[in-house]
């Protein structure tokens, strides 16, 4: 902490000192998550635009320079969104109509209280970390099938039963990978996971770990309804899903928020689980001396950018799923291969 700092928070006593720091770093981390949602849906189509041989969002400019042309068109975006009417169904139930959006994005915003951003640099270093980001994760499903039952729309409601089915059958698949790493690693804590990974590239979980690693990852892409797991809101006979009523900030509170956000906190889940988190890959390598200067965080947000972009790259590339085969792989494929994994993990924690 620079001295300054460390002097104006001298003149606080100490109980308002921990509430002044745990203040500045929920704003620092929950900005920075509202910029980075805002920038990743351009990097998305800017990306499948080139993928696609097409350009993406290139007319809107900040400060009219032409180097920048497109970058604003998040920012358009919100605007439009938050300046769009709020329509509420007639014969929903109005508070829960518009209690589900908050009951959607709050766990995905909370979860990172407990992610280790860098060695000194995290919300809340609790030992029950990765319980706790698990049960956050599931109060998704929660605020789906509120959003689906209060719009009183069958076509909500059948889209919100799908999603819900789906995020249920794929998060049993991605609890068994996380016991996996906490096997591995001996610990709830996330900052712990972390260090146990020390000892550069090849010490990093993914190796030894890299059939729950694909599992984890496949399931994270259908928690988040990415493609090709996106028939919540894909398939022609329900409209958009269960977010069919919604419109404006409710909308982009209920869908377009939580996505981006969960996409966000995936990627950085599956750095600091599997990929050593802050650390660097080679830190014995003398040749390479330079990257010891590189601060933990950076390491930490390059990873969790590699892994966005994996899920731009399979939105561009895979075909959609029909739904019975979205469900045969989380409950025949994903959940029996997380199963034998968890046994073999269990085998060689006890040999080496």
């Amino acid at each position: 902490m620079p001295a300054f700092i460390a002097d104006l928070l001298a003149a606080f006593p100490p109980d308002w000192q921990v509430v002044i720091v745990a203040g500045f770093k929920v704003s620092v981390v929950l900005l920075t998550i509202v910029i980075a949602v805002a920038m990743l849906t351009l990097a998305e189509r800017k990306v499948i635009g080139y993928m696609q041989l097409r350009r993406g969002p290139n007319r809107l400019k900040i400060f009219g320079l032409p180097i920048l042309r497109g970058l604003a068109q998040p920012f358009a975006d919100v605007i439009k969104l938050l300046l769009k009417e709020i329509i509420v169904p007639a014969r929903s139930s109005r508070f829960l109509f518009l209690l589900a959006p908050l009951i959607v994005l709050v766990p995905a915003m909370a979860a990172w209280a407990v992610i280790p951003i860098s060695p000194g640099f995290v919300i809340a270093d609790i030992d029950a970390g990765l319980l706790f980001v698990l049960a956050l994760t599931s109060m998704g499903v929660y605020g789906v099938i509120l959003a689906g039952w209060a719009s009183n729309s069958k076509y909500a409601f059948l889209g919100a039963m799908r999603s819900a089915a789906q995020m249920v059958a794929y998060e049993i698949a991605m609890g068994f990978a996380l016991v996996g790493v906490l096997m591995a690693a001996g610990s709830l804590n996330l900052g712990e996971i972390v260090r146990a990974q020390e000892g550069g590239f090849a010490s990093w979980n993914v190796w030894w770990l890299f059939p729950l690693f694909i599992v984890y990852l496949i399931s994270g892409i259908a928690e988040t309804n990415r493609a090709p797991f996106d028939v919540a809101e894909g398939e022609s006979e329900i409209v958009a899903g269960f977010h069919v009523e919604y419109s404006g900030a409710a909308f982009a509170t209920l869908f377009a928020l939580p996505e981006y956000a969960n996409m966000i906190l995936i990627s950085g889940l599956t750095a600091v689980l599997f990929f050593g988190g802050w650390l660097r890959p080679f830190p014995h390598v003398q040749a390479l001396w330079v990257l010891g200067y590189v601060p933990g965080w950076v390491w930490f947000v390059l990873k969790t950018f590699v892994f966005l972009y994996i899920f731009i790259w399979i939105r561009a590339t895979l075909p959609r799923y029909r739904y019975d085969q979205l469900m045969r792989l989380g409950w025949k494929v994903l959940i029996p291969l997380g199963i034998a994994n968890l046994v073999v993990t269990a085998i060689l924690k006890v040999l080496f």
